[in-house]
This record gives C-alpha cells, structure tokens and sequence, in this order.
C-alpha cells in the first residue's frame, strides 16, 4: 500500500506496547510493518484503511485490531501453532519466530482476522478501577451521602463492580478482604480517604456496543485485547469476568448522551456519580458538546441533598500523553485534578 501512514501507525503503536509493558508486541508490530511495506499478508488485511490518516488510524485502533485478531486464535486454540509461539507463564516468547507462525496465520486466517477487525476494541482494564476508586471515595468523603454510580462506554461493565474489589493504594487498603480481584497499584502523593463510608446503592451503565459476557465468543474478545505477555492482567480480567457473571452485570445498549440524559439526574438523599475511562477521544466532536451539555444541566439541578459528580480518567486536554483523574462536583461544580495516572492503572500519582 501506498499510504505511508500506515507503516507510520504500527511503528508508533510498537513504541507504546514497549512503553507500557509489552516487549512482545512492539516487536510484532515492528515485523508488520515491514511486512505491509513488502507487500505481505498484513496489506490484504488494511483495505479498510488504504487511506486513513494517522488520526483516523489511532482513533479505529487499528494497529491493536491487528493484534487482537492474532490474540483471539491463539485464545481460542483454533491455531495451535500459533499458540505454540506466543509467550505463557514460565515461557518467554521470541517474537521473531512468533511472526513466522502469525504471517502463516494472516494467510490462513484472513476472513476470521478481517471480520474481527469491523468491530471496534472493547478493551476493559479492570486495573482503570484503581484509578476511579480514589474518586469514589473522595465523593463519599466529601458529601456523606450513598453513591448512585452510571457508566458511560463501560464495555462490558467490569469497572461497574470497583467496589467489590480489593485495593493497595501505598500504604493504604481500601475494598472488600476477601475479594478475588486485588490491585497492587504503584503509589505516590498522600492516601485517599479510604475511611470513607461508601455505599452504592445503585448502579448501572451503558455502551454503544456492549460485551456480553454470557457469550464465551465476546469474552474472549475482551481477554483478546490484553496483551498476551502481562499474565496479571489477564488474570485480573478473568476474575473480574467470574465476578460481573456471578453478580449478573449487564450493560444497556444505549447513547451515552440520551443515556445519560434519561438516567443519571441528581435525586435526593443520594450523590450521583457519572464516570467513564479513555472515553472521551473517541467522541465525535458534536456528541462531545451534547454531553458536556448534559452533564451541565444535570450538575445546575443539583442541591446539596441531592449532589451530582462527573468523574473521569482522560487524556489531559493540555497534554495527551498524561491521562488523569479529575473530578467536577456541583453544586458549584469546581473542577479538580485528582491524580496522574497510569493509563493501565500500573501507578497513581495522587495531587488532591
């Protein structure tokens, strides 16, 4: 292909694995990206894409379609010598002959790969939720009041049970002892108010597409989007699916602003709490202001008996590279930088 922006995405989506703690796919990209410039089998794959620029490109996530597809064969063991090259606990992958055995499959599997990569990455990072749980609790300190907590894009609602899991915050543990979902996040700044008394007494999310995970096919989609050599967080994610299955989490098919809208006014005797996580972006720039108006009217209805909270864990609008946690709570609607975060959730930088 032509379009010299798509070698450009793979090579800058390589740098970030690396960055993020995924050696083994910045160098399966690397290897893709000088397959798409021979020719090979990653070019039948991109047609969707043959003149996308670098911002269309990052905002499909393409690169990350690409690895997902290869993921969810080696997930589903319908390829099992492409299994046999990808890394596992106790078996450190060579990436060079991982891409020996991904090429054949490129090939071999092109029209499953290529369905694969219609639908847009449902990746839900359980680990997102130690980045949230800090807010929630911050919220409940400061107005004393139950928590009424709605979703936008939640996925498949993972990040909808952050208070039944278990949290290390430093030197501070916030959540339920005896959860099986535990976070040991790396943290800096001074300790949230975990004695905060916090009670959820409803919840509910949405998502233009959601998971569901009664469909062994769509879990293992989202599993397909973790990337193969973090173990722990494919081990948090499949204990946060147990969970969400055992709880019954659902997830609406809706518009976040016509969701929000209808669901997420302030009412009395509760705080109402509107979050989301690395949602924001992906907004056509009209649905950005629609819910920014939203959010508004529901934060100017607001009483101090019946308070309304935006929380998110975003990009920061100065500097796309520092995602952080802030948080707006009306009446009076201050907006506060809570945190710096770590766009997995690895650490927490605390500022309030």
């Amino acid at each position: 292909m032509d379009n010299p922006e798509l070698p450009r995405s793979l090579r800058l989506q390589a740098a970030s694995c690396r960055n993020l703690g995924s050696p083994f796919h910045g160098d399966l990209l690397e290897l893709a990206a000088l397959d798409l410039e021979s020719g090979g089998p990653v070019a039948a794959l991109l047609g969707p894409w043959a003149n996308a620029d670098l911002r269309r490109l990052f905002d499909d996530a393409m690169p990350l379609r690409l690895l997902g597809g290869l993921h969810d064969l080696v997930l589903s063991g319908d390829d099992p010598a492409l299994a046999a090259t990808y890394p596992k606990p106790g078996r450190e992958a060579d990436a060079a002959s991982a891409w020996i055995a991904a090429r054949a499959a490129l090939i071999g599997h092109h029209d499953r790969i290529a369905a694969f990569m219609t639908h847009e990455p449902q990746t839900n990072e359980v680990r997102r939720s130690a980045c949230l749980a800090p807010g929630f609790l911050t919220i409940a300190a400061e107005t004393g009041l139950p928590i009424r907590a709605f979703e936008v894009a939640a996925s498949a609602g993972l990040n909808l049970s952050w208070d039944r899991y278990r949290f290390q915050f430093g030197d501070s543990a916030w959540g339920d002892p005896g959860a099986r979902v535990v976070m040991d996040t790396e943290w800096t700044g001074g300790p949230p108010p975990v004695d905060a008394k916090v009670e959820v007494i409803e919840r509910a999310a949405c998502d233009r597409r959601p998971g569901d995970l009664t469909d062994p096919v769509q879990r293992r989609r989202l599993l397909a989007y973790i990337w193969p050599d973090q173990f722990e967080r494919l081990d948090r994610i499949r204990a946060a699916i147990d969970l969400a299955l055992t709880l019954g989490v659902t997830v609406e098919a809706a518009d976040a602003v016509a969701w929000t809208a209808r669901v997420a006014a302030p009412q009395a005797g509760a705080v109402t709490v509107l979050y989301h996580s690395v949602f924001w972006q992906y907004m056509p720039p009209e649905s950005q202001v629609a819910l920014a108006q939203v959010i508004a009217d529901h934060g100017a209805a607001a009483t101090p008996q019946a308070p309304f909270a935006w929380l998110r864990m975003e990009p920061s609008p100065q500097n796309m590279a520092v995602m952080e946690v802030r948080l707006t709570l009306w009446p009076g609607g201050q907006e506060r930088r809570l945190a710096e975060v770590h766009p997995h959730g690895a650490w927490v930088k605390w500022l309030n």
